[in-house]
């Protein structure tokens, strides 16, 4: 078992520079097998969902080479064979080779996807879209199955009764070769839809409005290889962001898109923080007396759920009485009770979190209950005086691209050990 173990309160300083989108990586490698010939990813980040949905790919066919950043997919060898349960129930956006192997083949059998647990993650807006497109699809414990009901699928009309970026990517990769123009209506916009239209546009595919509520597919019949650069990280830039506002002594984050940031970075200036915004990067400032906020998390272009968890340990360090609402995920709250743990007068009022700052954070050893969970939990050691261990470190591995050696080269008194506290170096450089 892996744990980080961070002597905090050290004050930051330098330049960090933001990997690949998580978020985006997870959905254009599925993506990639409707290709008929390689495809090339660069900017890819070095996190353990990367690792795992290689290892999926392999098993299904492809042949991959992944070295610094840049990730080859041959997906000429690919089966629709049934996906082996361990392996897609580890990964939430293993969803997305239900779409991809539906559009391609015709047919797929995938496990029910797992990753964090934030309370219902409901699929039924993959399925309705699915069905629309003509498919058949069923379940038998924890297997889905997906059948075409014709020789392909043919093209639909698609109201979605919530906005899902899941559900909206998965039903894209599906539509890309069915029969037909297909209309996605209340879709979401977020960037990294944006980028996988992008990947399947440059495959060949006619995708149009990404970005805008309502997405337009002209299905074609075959897709070619290409070269794509994923987007930046928008919550890993968020975090460091957060971090840089309670710790630091002037740092910069590099490789940040500010207007997919815009909401958190308007928020972060109506605490007081002290920021130069450049086209691709932002300045933090020493900041002092920050002032509390209310935040309320939206689908995009709102505040992001995913920066709810890194934001929470800053908001603890400024004056005043707020509250956090998380209208996406109601129960994304487990890094509550470990941030209670560590002296933060933080507390669950229903499904609002309240804050009465400032609070003085110490050291105590905690558990990442999710992925972003281990990034708030990250933040808070670095702001609080002592030794803080952080134990469940396989979620923060998830989703954080070298993050020990990122932190370590700001200042950070950091390091991921194993139990027997022994310093796992190979991770301070990478996988």
């Amino acid at each position: 078992m892996n744990k980080i173990v961070i002597h905090g309160a050290r004050l930051l300083s330098g330049n960090v520079t933001v990997s690949g989108a998580k978020n985006s990586i997870v959905a254009l490698m599925p993506a990639s097998i409707l290709a008929d010939e390689v495809v090339i990813l660069e900017g890819v980040p070095e996190i353990s969902d990367v690792y795992a949905l290689i290892n999926i790919l392999q098993i299904m066919g492809a042949k991959i080479h992944f070295t610094k950043g840049v990730l080859t997919i041959d997906p000429r060898g690919v089966k629709s064979i049934p996906m082996p349960s361990g392996k897609i129930n580890s990964l939430r956006a293993s969803y997305y080779f239900m779409g991809a192997l539906l559009g391609k083949f015709g047919k797929a059998t995938v496990g029910l996807p797992g990753g964090c647990n934030l309370g219902p993650r409901p699929i039924d807006l993959h399925i309705k879209g699915f069905e629309a497109l003509g498919a058949v699809v069923f379940s038998d414990k924890d297997v889905m199955y997906l059948r075409t009901k014709k020789t392909k699928l043919v093209a639909s009309h698609i109201f979605m009764d919530i906005v899902s970026v899941g559900a909206t990517i998965n039903i894209m990769l599906a539509a890309v070769k069915a029969k037909g123009r297909t209309i996605i209506e209340n879709a979401a916009r977020e960037p990294e839809i944006i980028d996988v239209a992008t990947l399947l546009n440059n495959m060949g595919a006619k995708v149009y409005g990404a970005g805008t509520n309502e997405i337009r597919i002209d299905g074609v019949s075959k897709l070619h290889g290409t070269k794509h650069f994923i987007i930046p990280d928008r919550i890993e830039a968020g975090t460091y962001l957060a971090i840089a506002a309670a710790v630091g002594r002037g740092v910069t984050v590099h490789n940040v898109l500010y207007e997919h940031l815009e909401s958190y970075i308007s928020k972060l200036e109506e605490m007081g923080v002290q920021m130069t915004i450049r086209e691709d990067s932002i300045t933090v400032h020493p900041n002092c007396d920050l002032k509390m906020i209310n935040v309320k998390t939206y689908p995009y272009p709102g505040f992001a759920t995913d920066l709810q968890q890194p934001i929470t340990p800053l908001l603890l360090k400024s004056y005043g009485q707020g509250e956090l609402i998380d209208t996406i995920y109601e129960r994304r709250i487990g890094h509550i009770s470990e941030l209670k743990r560590m002296g933060a007068n933080i507390n669950i009022d229903g499904y609002r979190i309240i804050m009465d700052s400032p609070s003085e954070l110490k050291g105590a050893e905690v558990v990442a209950s999710d992925l972003r969970a281990g990034a708030s939990l990250i933040v808070a050691g670095l702001i609080a005086k002592g030794v803080t261990t952080i134990y469940n470190v396989e979620f923060i591995l998830r989703g954080y691209d070298r993050i020990i050696e990122k932190l370590t080269n700001l200042g950070a008194d950091i390091a991921l050990v194993d139990t027997n506290n022994k310093v796992k170096l190979e991770e301070r450089g990478g996988r």
